[in-house]
Protein backbone atom coordinates (compact mmCIF):
# COMPACT_ATOMS: atom_id res chain seq x y z
CA UNK A 1 0.00 0.00 0.00
CA UNK A 2 1.38 3.61 -1.19
CA UNK A 3 0.58 6.32 2.14
CA UNK A 4 2.01 9.53 2.46
CA UNK A 5 2.55 12.35 4.97
CA UNK A 6 2.58 16.14 4.01
CA UNK A 7 3.56 18.83 6.01
CA UNK A 8 4.30 21.62 4.42
CA UNK A 9 5.24 24.95 5.51
CA UNK A 10 2.24 25.97 6.73
CA UNK A 11 -0.32 28.88 5.25
CA UNK A 12 0.91 32.23 5.84
CA UNK A 13 4.16 31.44 7.53
CA UNK A 14 6.85 30.49 4.64
CA UNK A 15 8.92 33.41 6.52
CA UNK A 16 9.79 31.21 9.24
CA UNK A 17 11.95 29.24 6.54
CA UNK A 18 14.84 29.51 4.95
CA UNK A 19 13.72 27.67 1.33
CA UNK A 20 13.87 29.55 -2.15
CA UNK A 21 10.14 27.33 -2.49
CA UNK A 22 8.87 28.06 1.02
CA UNK A 23 6.57 31.49 -0.15
CA UNK A 24 4.50 29.13 -3.20
CA UNK A 25 3.00 28.01 0.52
CA UNK A 26 1.11 31.32 1.65
CA UNK A 27 -1.18 30.66 -1.17
CA UNK A 28 -4.14 28.51 -0.42
CA UNK A 29 -4.71 26.92 -3.95
CA UNK A 30 -1.06 25.57 -3.39
CA UNK A 31 -2.78 23.37 -0.17
CA UNK A 32 -5.74 22.71 -2.62
CA UNK A 33 -3.88 21.03 -5.00
CA UNK A 34 -1.71 19.58 -2.75
CA UNK A 35 -4.87 17.49 -1.21
CA UNK A 36 -6.25 17.03 -4.07
CA UNK A 37 -2.91 15.19 -5.23
CA UNK A 38 -2.53 13.29 -2.22
CA UNK A 39 -6.06 11.82 -2.61
CA UNK A 40 -5.35 10.89 -6.53
CA UNK A 41 -1.75 9.24 -5.90
CA UNK A 42 -1.75 7.73 -2.74
CA UNK A 43 -4.17 4.78 -1.10
CA UNK A 44 -4.00 7.01 2.31
CA UNK A 45 -2.45 10.13 3.42
CA UNK A 46 -1.90 12.58 6.14
CA UNK A 47 -1.72 16.35 6.07
CA UNK A 48 -0.60 18.64 8.87
CA UNK A 49 -1.64 22.15 9.29
CA UNK A 50 -2.59 25.08 11.69
CA UNK A 51 -6.19 24.95 13.32
CA UNK A 52 -6.17 28.81 12.27
CA UNK A 53 -6.24 27.14 8.69
CA UNK A 54 -8.38 23.99 8.95
CA UNK A 55 -11.29 26.03 7.61
CA UNK A 56 -10.01 26.86 4.64
CA UNK A 57 -8.38 23.80 4.15
CA UNK A 58 -11.30 21.30 5.08
CA UNK A 59 -13.79 21.97 1.87
CA UNK A 60 -10.41 20.84 -0.13
CA UNK A 61 -10.81 17.66 1.37
CA UNK A 62 -11.95 14.42 0.13
CA UNK A 63 -15.62 13.26 1.59
CA UNK A 64 -13.77 10.36 3.27
CA UNK A 65 -11.25 11.97 5.20
CA UNK A 66 -10.82 13.01 8.86
CA UNK A 67 -9.36 15.53 11.30
CA UNK A 68 -7.22 14.15 13.72
CA UNK A 69 -5.63 16.39 16.90
CA UNK A 70 -1.89 16.45 18.11
CA UNK A 71 -1.98 18.11 21.32
CA UNK A 72 1.14 19.51 22.48
CA UNK A 73 0.93 19.49 26.83
CA UNK A 74 3.61 21.95 26.59
CA UNK A 75 4.06 24.14 23.80
CA UNK A 76 5.44 28.00 23.37
CA UNK A 77 3.36 30.86 24.57
CA UNK A 78 4.10 33.89 22.22
CA UNK A 79 3.89 37.54 23.18
CA UNK A 80 0.47 39.03 23.20
CA UNK A 81 -1.38 35.72 22.01
CA UNK A 82 -3.93 35.37 24.55
CA UNK A 83 -4.96 31.78 24.03
CA UNK A 84 -1.99 29.79 23.59
CA UNK A 85 -1.44 27.54 20.01
CA UNK A 86 -1.03 23.60 22.00
CA UNK A 87 -2.49 21.48 18.81
CA UNK A 88 -2.45 20.87 15.40
CA UNK A 89 -5.13 19.28 13.16
CA UNK A 90 -4.01 16.30 11.39
CA UNK A 91 -6.26 15.80 8.16
CA UNK A 92 -6.03 12.10 6.76
CA UNK A 93 -7.42 9.84 4.52
CA UNK A 94 -6.60 6.11 5.82
CA UNK A 95 -4.95 3.46 3.74
CA UNK A 96 -6.22 0.62 5.90
CA UNK A 97 -10.03 1.38 7.94
CA UNK A 98 -9.79 -1.88 9.37
CA UNK A 99 -8.26 -3.57 12.01
CA UNK A 100 -9.02 -7.00 10.52
CA UNK A 101 -6.84 -6.04 7.72
CA UNK A 102 -3.46 -6.08 9.79
CA UNK A 103 -3.62 -2.51 10.61
CA UNK A 104 -2.90 -1.60 14.43
CA UNK A 105 -6.31 0.39 16.74
CA UNK A 106 -5.46 3.58 17.42
CA UNK A 107 -7.03 6.74 18.40
CA UNK A 108 -7.89 9.87 16.70
CA UNK A 109 -5.58 12.30 18.65
CA UNK A 110 -2.30 12.47 20.08
CA UNK A 111 -1.26 13.92 23.41
CA UNK A 112 3.01 14.58 22.96
CA UNK A 113 5.40 17.52 23.18
CA UNK A 114 6.54 19.22 20.76
CA UNK A 115 10.27 18.71 19.31
CA UNK A 116 12.96 21.50 20.16
CA UNK A 117 16.00 22.52 19.03
CA UNK A 118 16.52 20.49 16.11
CA UNK A 119 17.07 23.52 13.60
CA UNK A 120 13.76 23.18 11.81
CA UNK A 121 11.06 24.96 12.78
CA UNK A 122 7.58 22.70 13.26
CA UNK A 123 9.75 19.30 13.09
CA UNK A 124 7.46 16.38 14.26
CA UNK A 125 8.97 13.99 17.48
CA UNK A 126 8.95 10.40 16.59
CA UNK A 127 5.68 9.34 18.76
CA UNK A 128 3.60 12.24 16.00
CA UNK A 129 5.44 9.43 13.07
CA UNK A 130 4.09 6.38 14.60
CA UNK A 131 0.54 8.05 15.46
CA UNK A 132 0.40 9.28 12.09
CA UNK A 133 1.50 5.69 10.71
CA UNK A 134 -1.49 4.30 12.60
CA UNK A 135 -3.60 6.87 11.56
CA UNK A 136 -2.93 5.73 8.16
CA UNK A 137 -2.76 1.85 8.52
CA UNK A 138 0.83 1.12 8.00
CA UNK A 139 2.29 -2.36 8.12
CA UNK A 140 4.99 -4.00 7.20
CA UNK A 141 5.57 -3.82 3.76
CA UNK A 142 4.00 -0.64 2.99
CA UNK A 143 5.32 2.40 1.69
CA UNK A 144 5.14 5.65 3.21
CA UNK A 145 6.17 8.70 1.41
CA UNK A 146 7.45 11.73 3.26
CA UNK A 147 6.90 14.59 0.86
CA UNK A 148 8.18 17.10 3.38
CA UNK A 149 11.23 15.10 5.01
CA UNK A 150 12.67 18.49 6.95
CA UNK A 151 14.61 16.50 9.89
CA UNK A 152 14.14 12.75 8.64
CA UNK A 153 12.41 11.95 11.90
CA UNK A 154 9.92 10.15 9.92
CA UNK A 155 11.95 7.78 7.84
CA UNK A 156 14.29 6.85 10.75
CA UNK A 157 11.16 6.14 13.35
CA UNK A 158 9.62 4.12 10.46
CA UNK A 159 12.78 2.20 10.32
CA UNK A 160 13.24 1.73 13.65
CA UNK A 161 9.98 0.49 14.16
CA UNK A 162 10.44 -2.10 11.90
CA UNK A 163 13.47 -3.31 13.09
Amino acid sequence: MRLAYADPPYLGKSGRYDHPEASKWDDLENHRLLLECLDETYDGWAYSCLSTSLRLLLPAAPERARVAAWVKPWCAFKRNVRVAYSWEPVIFAPGRDRSADGAPVGRDHLSAPMEMRTGLVGAKPAAFCLWVADLLGFIQGDELVDLFPGTGVMERTLERRLL
